[in-house]
């Protein structure tokens, strides 16, 4: 079993792996029976020489390998037919922008596995960067506050050579008074709240953010159950909302108003409602002047976010008359932050913890004759949707 670490291909330009060279030879010495290749890069965040030197041959042609590991999508003329995938294809939520990519999978008969359906039996997620998202998402969204006001400067996280020197650094940090929501509860919005605790940030309840006025930076974080209720007006359950967040409203209104920052960690269902809508944005009362848009679910829970942004140019300006994108900072505007790939800000450490579970976890599941783990992952085999994912058929059809 020959198993292959792609190159990433997709632009703008991702530096992380899914299988660091020191886990990649952990591989090699406790399964026999496979061996490992890494693909030709000059833009990887561990180099070429690092992965010869743990024993992993360096090659440019990837398609004798039986799986192919990455972390973006691959571009469509890029795909090796017959063969299996991992990465994140962003397609499990009907993605208009990547149709044709799936499209693609079915035609030319790959095996796609992403990591955004890997879970455990209790449904939990087991793979994901989210945490690092979390870390450089909201650095960047108190980087873009700071700008904003000229109150104070962060760096960009690239500039540092991990997050060990990152949050060194923020001992020389003192925040003026401001306040931040935080939305969400897992793995991404524990990197955001790290992030909150290394800067001194305090946090508050949901009476006092609202309520008060503080000489000091508060954040407060808001889990669905703050959030959202349902339109019967019966009482909330979690697994309830998971299930049927149509059946939901969002209550945002009081924290809009209260907030100058705002920093989105939710992973959002499409048919959950928004968090605010453009007319909303439009009134004297919403207060909030920077959104960190960590989800970046275009035209999704924060109905501003248009696109991607981008590392090299990462927050733009949202104009709530016009509904147009301008250029931040301006009065006028809301800046948004809508970075799709954070972790790349970090990737050394982003890639090592990432390829812990991978190393701990996925390739071992991978490896045996069957896993529940793998397959419940697997979006499409043999040329058509897996059961699990039929109901993207209507999508992949261009519906």
């Amino acid at each position: 079993m020959k198993i292959g670490i792609i190159r990433e291909s997709k632009f703008p330009p991702d530096t992380r792996v899914a299988l660091v060279p020191q886990h990649a030879q952990q591989l090699l010495q406790n399964f026999s029976n496979i061996s490992i290749v890494a693909q030709q890069s000059s833009n990887r965040c561990f180099t070429n020489d690092e992965y010869f030197a743990n024993g992993i041959g360096i090659v440019e042609n990837v398609n004798d390998c039986n799986f192919l590991i990455g972390v973006k999508e691959v571009p469509i003329e890029l795909l090796v037919e017959n063969i299996t995938y991992f990465f994140f294809s962003h397609t499990i939520k009907k993605q208009p922008y990547n149709r044709i990519l799936l499209q693609a999978v079915i035609k030319k008969n790959i095996r796609l596995i992403d990591y955004e359906c890997i879970t455990d039996s209790n449904g939990v997620r087991v793979i994901a960067f989210g945490k690092y998202a979390g870390i450089v998402g909201v650095h960047n969204g108190l980087m873009a506050y700071g700008e904003r006001t000229k109150s104070f400067h962060l760096p960009r996280c690239f500039s540092f050579k991990d997050v060990e020197s990152l949050y060194n650094y923020y001992k020389s940090i003192k925040l003026p008074a401001f306040k931040i929501v935080v939305t969400g509860a897992g793995r991404v919005a524990s990197g955001v709240v790290e992030v909150m605790r290394q800067l001194n940030i305090k946090s508050v309840s949901k009476e006092e953010f609202i309520n008060n006025h503080f000489s000091e930076a508060v954040y407060l974080q808001l889990d669905s159950e703050d959030l959202y209720f349902r339109k019967d007006g019966s009482k909330q359950h979690v697994t309830d909302f998971y299930n049927y967040p149509e059946k939901y409203n969002c209550n945002f209104e009081p924290y809009y108003k209260a907030a100058d920052v705002m920093i989105n960690a939710v992973f959002w269902n499409p048919k959950a409602p928004v968090f605010f809508t453009k007319e909303e944005m439009k009134q004297p009362n919403f207060k909030i002047k920077t959104i960190a848009d960590i989800t970046c679910d275009i035209d999704g829970s924060i109905p501003c976010t248009s696109r991607a942004t981008t590392i090299a140019e990462p927050v733009m300006g949202y104009n709530p008359v016009t509904e147009k994108e301008e250029s931040p900072y301006a009065l006028h505007v809301v800046d948004i932050m809508s970075v799709d790939n954070l972790p790349n800000e970090l990737p050394r450490d982003a890639s090592t913890a990432f390829s812990e579970k991978m190393l701990q976890i996925v390739l071992p599941e991978l490896l045996k004759e069957h896993s529940d783990m793998i397959q419940n992952a697997t979006i499409a085999a043999n040329g058509k949707l897996t059961t699990k994912f039929q109901y993207l058929q209507d999508y992949l059809e261009g519906a």
